[in-house]
Protein backbone atom coordinates (compact mmCIF):
# COMPACT_ATOMS: atom_id res chain seq x y z
CA UNK A 1 0.00 0.00 0.00
CA UNK A 2 2.60 2.43 0.74
CA UNK A 3 4.51 1.72 -2.08
CA UNK A 4 1.99 2.37 -4.41
CA UNK A 5 0.87 5.52 -2.82
CA UNK A 6 4.96 6.47 -3.15
CA UNK A 7 4.87 5.34 -6.57
CA UNK A 8 1.65 7.48 -7.43
CA UNK A 9 2.97 10.82 -5.37
CA UNK A 10 5.95 10.37 -7.57
CA UNK A 11 4.08 10.20 -10.67
CA UNK A 12 2.46 13.14 -9.77
CA UNK A 13 5.32 15.08 -8.42
CA UNK A 14 7.13 14.23 -12.36
CA UNK A 15 4.22 15.30 -14.06
CA UNK A 16 3.81 18.97 -12.62
CA UNK A 17 7.61 19.43 -12.93
CA UNK A 18 7.15 18.57 -16.58
CA UNK A 19 3.76 20.73 -16.46
CA UNK A 20 6.07 23.82 -15.31
CA UNK A 21 5.14 27.50 -17.28
CA UNK A 22 8.27 28.58 -18.89
CA UNK A 23 9.06 32.53 -18.92
CA UNK A 24 10.72 33.95 -21.74
CA UNK A 25 12.04 37.53 -21.53
CA UNK A 26 11.69 39.55 -24.84
CA UNK A 27 14.43 40.29 -26.93
CA UNK A 28 14.29 44.03 -28.09
CA UNK A 29 16.72 43.66 -30.60
CA UNK A 30 14.07 41.24 -32.45
CA UNK A 31 10.78 42.76 -31.26
CA UNK A 32 9.26 45.42 -33.12
CA UNK A 33 5.37 46.47 -32.54
CA UNK A 34 4.41 48.62 -36.06
CA UNK A 35 0.90 49.84 -36.74
CA UNK A 36 -0.59 51.01 -39.78
CA UNK A 37 -3.43 53.25 -41.26
CA UNK A 38 -4.51 55.30 -43.78
CA UNK A 39 -3.15 58.07 -44.60
CA UNK A 40 -6.23 60.02 -46.31
CA UNK A 41 -7.03 57.15 -48.89
CA UNK A 42 -3.78 57.96 -50.49
CA UNK A 43 -1.73 55.04 -48.71
CA UNK A 44 -1.41 53.15 -46.17
CA UNK A 45 1.43 54.19 -43.40
CA UNK A 46 3.53 52.19 -41.16
CA UNK A 47 5.69 52.98 -38.57
CA UNK A 48 7.05 51.06 -35.37
CA UNK A 49 8.31 51.55 -31.76
CA UNK A 50 12.04 50.35 -31.58
CA UNK A 51 11.87 49.84 -27.65
CA UNK A 52 10.12 46.75 -26.21
CA UNK A 53 10.68 44.61 -22.75
CA UNK A 54 8.67 42.62 -21.13
CA UNK A 55 8.05 38.46 -20.82
CA UNK A 56 6.28 35.73 -22.13
CA UNK A 57 4.98 32.90 -19.68
CA UNK A 58 4.06 29.56 -21.47
CA UNK A 59 2.60 26.25 -19.76
CA UNK A 60 3.04 24.34 -22.77
CA UNK A 61 0.80 21.05 -20.83
CA UNK A 62 -1.42 23.10 -19.29
CA UNK A 63 -2.09 25.00 -22.68
CA UNK A 64 -2.03 27.98 -20.54
CA UNK A 65 0.20 31.27 -20.53
CA UNK A 66 0.43 35.60 -19.68
CA UNK A 67 2.04 38.35 -21.32
CA UNK A 68 3.35 41.25 -20.28
CA UNK A 69 4.88 43.61 -22.67
CA UNK A 70 5.81 47.32 -22.37
CA UNK A 71 6.03 49.89 -25.62
CA UNK A 72 8.85 52.60 -24.92
CA UNK A 73 6.24 55.13 -26.61
CA UNK A 74 9.04 58.08 -27.53
CA UNK A 75 11.03 55.31 -29.45
CA UNK A 76 8.00 55.85 -32.02
CA UNK A 77 9.97 55.76 -35.59
CA UNK A 78 7.93 57.01 -38.88
CA UNK A 79 10.77 57.30 -40.63
CA UNK A 80 10.88 61.11 -40.37
CA UNK A 81 12.06 62.72 -37.26
CA UNK A 82 9.10 66.21 -38.02
CA UNK A 83 6.78 63.33 -37.86
CA UNK A 84 8.19 61.20 -34.95
CA UNK A 85 8.06 64.92 -32.84
CA UNK A 86 4.53 65.08 -34.99
CA UNK A 87 3.35 61.64 -33.28
CA UNK A 88 4.38 61.86 -30.26
CA UNK A 89 2.26 65.07 -29.13
CA UNK A 90 -0.51 65.66 -27.06
CA UNK A 91 -2.90 65.00 -30.45
CA UNK A 92 -1.88 61.63 -30.66
CA UNK A 93 0.56 59.50 -28.12
CA UNK A 94 1.56 62.11 -25.87
CA UNK A 95 4.71 60.72 -25.12
CA UNK A 96 5.59 63.44 -22.32
CA UNK A 97 2.78 62.35 -20.26
CA UNK A 98 2.64 58.57 -21.49
CA UNK A 99 5.83 57.54 -21.98
CA UNK A 100 4.81 54.08 -22.21
CA UNK A 101 1.84 51.66 -23.67
CA UNK A 102 1.59 48.25 -22.40
CA UNK A 103 -0.38 45.14 -23.01
CA UNK A 104 -0.88 42.87 -20.41
CA UNK A 105 -2.44 39.18 -21.02
CA UNK A 106 -3.33 36.05 -18.58
CA UNK A 107 -5.35 34.37 -21.47
CA UNK A 108 -3.04 32.62 -24.05
CA UNK A 109 -5.13 30.31 -26.57
CA UNK A 110 -3.97 27.70 -28.29
CA UNK A 111 -4.54 25.31 -31.41
CA UNK A 112 -3.02 22.35 -30.45
CA UNK A 113 0.81 22.90 -29.73
CA UNK A 114 0.62 26.51 -31.05
CA UNK A 115 -0.31 29.56 -29.49
CA UNK A 116 -3.31 31.05 -31.62
CA UNK A 117 -4.61 34.23 -30.36
CA UNK A 118 -3.65 36.41 -26.95
CA UNK A 119 -6.63 38.19 -25.41
CA UNK A 120 -5.53 41.13 -22.98
CA UNK A 121 -5.52 44.70 -22.56
CA UNK A 122 -3.75 47.54 -24.53
CA UNK A 123 -3.11 50.92 -22.50
CA UNK A 124 -2.30 53.64 -24.27
CA UNK A 125 -2.54 56.99 -23.06
CA UNK A 126 -4.04 55.63 -19.91
CA UNK A 127 -6.90 54.17 -21.64
CA UNK A 128 -7.54 50.87 -21.50
CA UNK A 129 -9.51 48.96 -23.37
CA UNK A 130 -9.64 44.49 -24.46
CA UNK A 131 -7.49 43.32 -27.13
CA UNK A 132 -7.40 40.42 -28.72
CA UNK A 133 -3.92 39.27 -30.97
CA UNK A 134 -4.36 37.02 -33.58
CA UNK A 135 -1.47 35.07 -33.54
CA UNK A 136 -0.17 34.73 -37.31
CA UNK A 137 3.10 32.53 -37.00
CA UNK A 138 4.77 30.92 -33.68
CA UNK A 139 7.78 28.98 -33.25
CA UNK A 140 9.41 27.48 -29.93
CA UNK A 141 12.92 25.74 -30.40
CA UNK A 142 16.91 26.27 -29.40
CA UNK A 143 17.93 29.40 -30.23
CA UNK A 144 20.75 28.44 -32.80
CA UNK A 145 23.26 31.67 -31.74
CA UNK A 146 22.25 31.84 -27.67
CA UNK A 147 22.52 28.10 -27.26
CA UNK A 148 19.22 28.83 -24.99
CA UNK A 149 15.53 27.90 -26.25
CA UNK A 150 13.37 30.77 -27.67
CA UNK A 151 10.06 31.56 -28.92
CA UNK A 152 8.98 33.51 -31.92
CA UNK A 153 5.80 35.21 -32.89
CA UNK A 154 4.13 37.40 -35.70
CA UNK A 155 0.33 38.72 -34.28
CA UNK A 156 -1.82 41.18 -34.98
CA UNK A 157 -5.10 43.32 -34.14
CA UNK A 158 -6.96 46.28 -35.00
CA UNK A 159 -7.59 48.96 -33.25
CA UNK A 160 -9.37 52.31 -33.50
CA UNK A 161 -7.30 55.35 -32.49
CA UNK A 162 -10.56 57.99 -31.62
CA UNK A 163 -11.03 55.15 -28.65
CA UNK A 164 -7.68 55.87 -27.12
CA UNK A 165 -8.30 59.53 -27.40
CA UNK A 166 -5.78 60.16 -30.52
CA UNK A 167 -8.58 60.90 -33.31
CA UNK A 168 -7.14 64.47 -34.39
CA UNK A 169 -7.86 63.86 -38.55
CA UNK A 170 -10.35 61.21 -38.44
CA UNK A 171 -11.95 60.14 -40.59
CA UNK A 172 -9.88 62.07 -43.18
CA UNK A 173 -6.79 60.23 -41.72
CA UNK A 174 -8.08 56.63 -41.17
CA UNK A 175 -9.65 55.97 -37.51
CA UNK A 176 -8.75 52.31 -37.84
CA UNK A 177 -5.17 51.06 -36.86
CA UNK A 178 -3.75 47.40 -37.54
CA UNK A 179 -1.50 46.56 -34.97
CA UNK A 180 1.20 44.12 -36.34
CA UNK A 181 4.16 42.76 -33.47
CA UNK A 182 7.20 40.48 -34.45
CA UNK A 183 8.09 39.37 -31.12
CA UNK A 184 11.04 36.93 -30.25
CA UNK A 185 11.52 35.74 -26.37
CA UNK A 186 14.48 34.07 -24.65
CA UNK A 187 13.96 31.75 -21.94
CA UNK A 188 15.11 33.14 -18.53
Amino acid sequence: MKRTLLLALTTLMSASVLAAPETYVIDNSHTYPRFSYSHFGFSTQLSRFDKTSGNITLDFAAKTGSVNVTIDTPSVDTGHVVFNEHIQGADFLDTAKYPTATFISDKVNFAGDKVDSVEGVLTLKGISKPVTLTVTSFQCMPHPMLKKDACGANATATVKRTDFNMGKYAPHVGDEVTLSIAVEAVKQ
